[in-house]
């Protein structure tokens, strides 16, 4: 699971083919904060004003969302369900309570390794920093008795409960990638066929294809932050989780960033993990699960998911991948150390 520190940019956009018919085609960006990163959104095939208009509900869709779903956010309706934790039922939006399902679900679906009530592991951890002391034994064992998804309980499609007080729910692990899934509908009622929406370049959706290209093309990053390869995607969605772009040194030692809540200690070998999906929200979920798991459970995890292909880089540059990773985004390696490996 992801903590509460930003992601480094993950993917990059390379590049995008040159409209033919610069009426029918036009292009319109813009680039705006949300959710703790930048939004950038590339839109095609509408004239400027109601692209702007198209924009501005993208934009203003992102918001509302991060309004419900942030930690940051003291009157948001997770912080609320945070402090009212072991305390009963908690009327809350339909769109929490799905978020809520579709966590419940992909923890099951990847055996613990993504887990949205990993917020008091978390807070261990940052804790443990400001004191310099990594946490004990005694301590681990006892936040994580705080934690897992099967103490979230959905009661109805606006009613939902935490089994706990002190459980704590982050969503930082698939926020992003469900904003991006909700952004769709608004996509097709203005009749957009082609659009890049990039979160922080960690989760993106790939809408059809700019004009003159098959796709939209995109630098995938390696974890130390070197170019890995070039990926084309259309009509995909894509989540980049690396395990040490953050860390913290406590007693002179480092500690990335993902915690496996399985075990409420930090990944210390640095892996970056890009997954494809029809999803962003599962896309999501498996890249971090890709990142916590061991290569070949991790992988045959994601293979197993149709429409879903993953690839798995390691610290030395070994690229390991899905068996439909290279035929689903044409996926050009740059000056990798070794060949890529297909299969789990």
């Amino acid at each position: 699971m992801i903590s509460r520190a930003v992601c480094a940019a993950l993917v990059s956009v390379l590049t995008h083919g040159c409209a033919t018919d610069p009426i029918s085609r036009q292009v319109i960006s813009d680039g705006r904060y949300s959710m703790g990163t930048v939004l950038e959104i590339t839109i095609e095939g509408l004239e400027r004003q109601p692209a702007a208009r198209a924009l501005d509900e993208l934009y203003g869709e992102a918001l509302r969302l991060d309004r419900l779903l942030s930690i940051y956010d003291a009157e948001s309706e997770i912080s609320r369900i945070n402090r009212l934790a072991g305390l009963g039922i908690q009327q809350v939006d339909p769109d929490v309570v799905e978020i809520l399902r579709l966590s419940i679900a992909y923890s099951k679906l990847t055996r613990g390794a993504f887990d949205v009530t990993i917020g008091p592991l978390v807070d261990l951890w940052m804790e443990a920093a400001d004191r310099n002391v990594p946490p004990t034994a005694v301590e681990l064992a006892a936040t994580r008795q705080r934690v897992g998804a099967n103490r979230i309980s959905v009661v109805s499609g606006d009613s939902v409960s935490l089994a706990e007080k002190g459980m704590k729910l982050d969503l930082g692990g698939i926020a992003k990638g469900y904003a991006l899934d909700q952004m769709l509908p608004l996509l097709e009622r203005y009749g957009i066929e082609s659009a890049l929406l990039n979160f922080g370049q960690s989760s993106t959706w790939a809408v059809g294809s700019p004009a003159g290209s098959e796709g939209w093309r995109l630098l995938v990053r390696g974890p130390a932050g070197d170019f890995a390869g070039v990926i084309t995607l259309r009509d995909q969605a894509l989540s980049a989780s690396g395990s040490r772009g953050q860390w913290v040194e406590i007693g002179g030692r480092r500690y990335g960033h993902i915690i496996d809540p399985r075990s409420g200690e930090p990944l210390m070998r640095a892996r970056q993990a890009v997954v494809i999906s029809k999803r962003a929200a599962l896309a999501e979920a498996l890249s971090l699960a890709l990142l916590v798991l061991d290569a070949e459970t991790g992988l045959a995890l994601v293979a197993a998911e149709p429409g879903c292909e993953g690839l798995l880089i390691e610290s030395g540059g070994e690229l390991r991948a899905t068996p439909g990773w290279a035929a689903a985004t044409r996926f050009e390696p740059i000056s990798a150390p070794g060949e890529l490996r297909s299969g789990p």
